[in-house]
């Protein structure tokens, strides 16, 4: 049986979840995802030639402002006082796609998977972004918790490690 979704009260009205009586502890989160594009498109990327120039190095920082900025894109999360967001891009040459991977940490009362998803989208919609010019053809896809780790309800490990072809 799946556990109760806890963002709806017994009346079935949306609201934030009382986080309140949780214990601070220290909690990771890590997210993955990738873009997919035109080999041309790869290629620009790949080699800094694209023409509004480091798309990596923008799109990490917005990913890391992504993180940061959780709270204010979904309604019911709870703002957190992050102690550390990191944020890695893979060039996989194979398929013509860019795999971002966010790792966002807290001490606090709730984990933080959200923040660490909102990364890795807000970072493959900035790859998209700056390269939309070249190919509007580009997929997002994949998205997902890798892992967390602290809280009440433990540590958790995705059964899928890996992204497939």
């Amino acid at each position: 049986m799946t556990a109760p979704l806890t963002h709806f009260d017994a009346q079935g009205q949306a609201h934030m979840v009382d986080v309140g009586s949780k214990a601070a502890t220290h909690r990771v989160a890590r997210a993955r995802g990738h873009i997919s594009m035109q080999a041309a498109t790869f290629a620009l990327v790949a080699s800094g030639q694209a023409a509004k120039g480091d798309v990596l190095g923008v799109a990490r920082i917005a990913a890391i402002q992504g993180a940061k900025r959780c709270a204010d894109l979904v309604p019911l999360c709870h703002p957190l006082p992050l102690t550390r967001v990191t944020v890695d891009f893979e060039l996989d040459a194979a398929h013509h796609r860019i795999v971002c991977t966010a790792q966002a940490e807290t001490v606090g009362l709730t984990g933080v998977e959200m923040e660490a998803l909102c990364a890795v989208q807000v970072g493959l919609l900035t790859v998209y972004d700056m390269c939309k010019a070249a190919d509007r053809g580009m997929v997002i896809d994949g998205v997902q918790v890798l892992e967390k780790r602290g809280g009440k309800s433990g540590d958790w490990l995705s059964p899928a490690q890996t992204i497939a072809p």
